[in-house]
């Protein structure tokens, strides 16, 4: 069961244990039964029994802008931004006053964190490109479903992508039964992981090993080997690879899904990476 405010979404296994809890709870509060959820704070919810798919977009979310110029490209793979490109002057500052920025970065993160993860790492980058980007891709929904019930992750991360600092940017997303149930632009995946298959296991599923899925030899070498070598003893190898829990596996860059969450792409590599995390109109 899902509460928030005064909506609320129930699940089960069956619809008589809906009902049951629907009445339950009816008993205790005014409620309203409004059937199958097909909205819910601005989310729509497409169903697909026969195929026991489930979709979720955003097509109507927030920036209404019929004539703008669409892109389909968050940025081009050159773009470059740093701090030399702040405002520099008393005119730019007082212009850019009145724009509603803090507006704008709330509603593309809302976005993000709902059903539009190939934004993640562009709203950390520039916001303002991001409303054509997602006016342009307005139709593409997050599915769930098709596949097996198995948790994988994906990472990557992108060096000295910050060009001020030289600082790198950590990527994952995790899918499960082919669609994508978390995802960030940050470090610590293993966790993130880890803390889903303990939700998962809570819920009835249970699987013996869990794979992620990494890009660099290097990572899943020194992952699967404890050798001690300078550079890496801050590194602490997670205990659960110790106990066989999870499984470090090499896939093509090409083929990496979280190449989304670390770095600007081109077009098709874009296109890529939708049909990896189950992203399509």
């Amino acid at each position: 069961m899902l509460l928030y405010v005064n909506d609320m979404l129930s699940v089960g296994k069956s619809v008589s244990r809906i009902d049951r809890l629907k009445k339950k709870l009816s008993e205790s509060f005014a409620m309203k039964d409004i059937g199958a959820a097909k909205q819910i704070h601005g989310i729509r919810i497409i169903h697909h029994r026969q195929a026991k798919k489930l979709w979720l977009l955003q097509e109507h979310y927030r920036f209404h802008k019929e004539n703008a110029k669409v892109v389909s490209t968050s940025l081009t793979t050159h773009f470059k931004l740093s701090y030399k490109h702040s405002l520099s002057n008393e005119a730019e500052k007082t212009n850019m006053s009145r724009v509603l920025y803090a507006s704008i970065v709330g509603s593309l993160m809302y976005a993000m964190l709902c059903t539009r993860l190939d934004i993640a790492h562009i709203v950390d980058i520039v916001e303002s490109i991001e409303i054509l980007y997602l006016h342009g891709t307005s139709d593409l929904r997050l599915c769930f479903g098709g596949d097996m019930p198995t948790l994988v992750r994906y990472s990557n991360s992108d060096m000295a992508g910050n060009i001020d600092f030289r600082k790198f940017t950590s990527g994952y997303l995790i899918k499960f039964t082919g669609g994508v149930v978390a995802w960030q632009s940050k470090l610590k995946a293993c966790k993130e992981l880890l803390w889903v298959k303990k939700f998962l296991q809570e819920l009835g599923f249970v699987q013996d090993k869990y794979l992620l899925f990494c890009d660099s030899q290097s990572v899943i070498h020194l992952g699967k080997n404890s050798t001690f070598h300078s550079k890496s003893k801050h590194i602490d190898i997670c205990d659960a690879l110790y106990a066989k829990l999870l499984e470090l596996a090499k896939v093509h860059t090409n083929d990496n899904g979280a190449n989304m969450m670390t770095k600007t792409l081109s077009r098709e590599k874009f296109k890529t990476c939708y049909e990896i995390i189950g992203l399509s109109p």
